[in-house]
């Protein structure tokens, strides 16, 4: 495959950033997405020049760095997976292929596709944890939880905190990120601690650090690489009323 790859290079956070346009060939359609990237990286480095700076670590789909919009898709043409496990036979032989960093105001770039998530972090630190007292706790697999309540939970889990929920909504809202959080815990026992205040914290930090609101036109269940559903951004907006009218 012969194709031609425009990609946003910016040099850091405050830069200004603009496209450049560079040609592969002979690409396998079974090499990953990520694979074409580093044989683009291997050329510019041959060439003299400077390569393109990108995120990536597991390259399984479990940690979500490799945060990619692609054509215009998180993650690029394919459903329920992360760039790290798309592959170019997703693409036809002499495509021109989009590469842009996520675009969000919380998420601001670092260098070229690479962008500072840090606003999960601080969000998961506002109220995604659990309190335990480590004497004489009993272990946590003797506690009964219902199987529909364990299901739930665990599909919630799933969130991988990529961002590309983020990136999709239009209003580059978190609310699938922090009700996939909010959500697992507040149906397992284990969240109970904090639950009368999760909600309330998470969402206060959100919105502190200028993500946007959610007006439920579901782009960010279309594109999560885990499928987590807005259905838990309802469970949400419930657990933040209880801790409204309970404060």
């Amino acid at each position: 495959m012969d194709l031609t790859l425009k990609i946003w290079r910016q040099k850091n956070a405050k830069a200004q950033g603009a496209f450049e346009t560079y040609k592969v060939t002979n690409i396998s359609p079974d090499t990953s997405f990520l694979e074409m990237l580093d044989i683009l990286n291997e050329q510019l480095v041959n060439d003299g020049k400077e390569p393109v700076a990108f995120d990536h670590d597991c390259r399984e789909g479990i940690c979500g760095t490799c945060s990619l919009y692609i054509n215009g898709r998180p993650h690029g043409p394919d459903e329920d997976i992360t760039t790290c496990q798309l592959h170019m036979r997703k693409f036809n032989d002499g495509d021109t292929i989009t590469i842009e960093p996520w675009r969000a105001g919380p998420f601001p770039v670092i260098k070229d596709l690479m962008v500072n998530r840090r606003a999960f972090d601080e969000i998961l630190q506002a109220g995604g944890f659990v309190s335990i007292n480590t004497g004489g706790v009993p272990d946590a697999n003797a506690i009964p939880i219902g199987k529909v309540d364990a299901d739930e939970a665990m599909d919630a889990a799933t969130c991988i905190g990529c961002g590309a929920c983020v990136a999709a909504c239009k209003n580059s809202s978190a609310m699938l990120f922090v009700a996939a959080k909010v959500s697992h815990l507040a149906m397992l026992p284990q969240g109970k601690v904090e639950a009368r205040t999760r909600a309330l914290n998470m969402i206060a930090k959100m919105d502190e650090l200028g993500f946007g609101a959610c007006t439920n036109t579901g782009a960010c269940e279309f594109e999560c690489p885990k499928g987590i559903s807005t259905d838990y951004i309802a469970r949400l907006n419930r657990e933040y009323l209880k801790t409204t009218i309970t404060s």
